[in-house]
Order: structure tokens, then sequence, then C-alpha cells
């Protein structure tokens, strides 16, 4: 049997790390008990503070750099988004001991092909999310005072909300939390550098 604290190879391997951060992340997007299947997304707010919230992570695309999730028109990161594209994501998974925190530049789809497909792919259960009224965000009189779609037509017509974030990534961090002592990389994904740091 293996040691539980012995350090698994790729966590000593830049190209291995790098690998094993992509692998995860796309794990994320296909099972949904993983530790990546809800990441954290930071945005510059339009008041110039960071504003913070969890998505699922619908796809990740490791030969493009790219990754995407799924949001509300109405949201504010929409429009915070619009105004300064930067975004970071972050996600951690105690089991695997790792986290991975992504840097790079998002760009909205909403009436494109992007989005028509995300859309397509979409379970009828999440789109409900964006037939909801009135619009996320907006102050309740009681804490059940929204509305969720009706029937097909309803859940239809919130198209229109739904938009699909893309997200050219730009840096990954890594932080493996190891017995013997921490591995921490980051990567340059544009340049193909890679670095070790101190943890």
């Amino acid at each position: 049997m293996p040691d539980p604290r012995a350090t698994p190879a790729f966590a000593d391997d830049l190209a291995g790390t790098l690998a094993h951060a992509w692998a995860c992340l796309a794990r994320g997007v296909a099972d949904r008990r993983s530790a990546f299947h809800t990441i954290g997304v930071a945005t510059i707010g339009l008041d110039g503070r960071p504003r913070l919230r969890t998505v699922v992570l619908r796809a990740v695309e490791p030969s493009a750099a790219r990754l995407r999730f799924h949001t509300d028109a109405r949201a504010d990161k929409v429009a915070e988004l619009a105004a300064d594209p930067r975004i970071a994501l972050h996600g951690y998974d105690p089991g695997g001991k790792l986290q991975i925190r992504v840097e790079g530049r998002a760009s909205v789809h909403g009436e494109d092909a992007v989005a028509d497909a995300a859309w397509a792919a979409s379970r009828p259960m999440s789109r409900d999310c964006y037939g909801t009224r009135p619009a996320p965000g907006t102050p309740l009189s009681a804490p059940d005072a929204f509305a969720l779609p009706a029937d097909e037509a309803e859940r239809a017509a919130g198209r229109v909300h739904f938009r699909a974030v893309t997200v050219a990534v730009e840096t990954i961090e890594t932080l493996y939390l190891a017995h013997g002592g921490h591995r921490r990389a980051r990567f340059d994904i544009p340049n193909r550098e890679a670095a070790w740091l101190v943890p």
C-alpha cells in the first residue's frame, strides 16, 4: 500500500503539475462530485471593489487554454466584465490537497454560436435559472417572492438572459499541500513559461 504522505510524481514535475491541473479542471466539468465542479470567480466591481461568487464550471479546453461558465445577462458580473474583462478563478480540492488559481480575460457570449451551443447542451433544470423573475439581485419582500418558469415556453423565453462566459487563460498557479513540503508552481500560458515558487 502506498504511503499516503508520499508526494505524487506530478508534484515534483512542472509539466506533470500543469497536466494534472488541467485534468482536475476537466474532471470538474464531467463529475458533479468533483471539488472543481463549482469554482470561485472574481471580477472587478463597477465601484472598483473586488467581487467574488461561485459558478459551475461548464467546459475546459486545455489545448485552447480556455474555460467556460454560464451566467444571467442581468447579473452584476456581466456589466463588470464589459467594463473590465480581467477575471480570476479559484478552486480547492481538500481530498486531492490541490489549489488551482486561474487568471485570464473573459468574453461574454449572448447571441452567437458559442451561446447557442451552450444553451442547447444545458439541462432543463439549468435553463430555469434564466427565466427567473425578477432579475437576479433584485430585493424581495420575502425569501420566496420570485417565480421560476412555469412551463417549457417560459423556460425557452429565458434564453434571452442566458450568457456563456469564456475565459482565455493567461496564468495558472497551483499549490499542492505535501507532508514533506508544499509545492507551488506558476504557469504563464501564452508564453509557455513555468516556474516553481516558494509555497
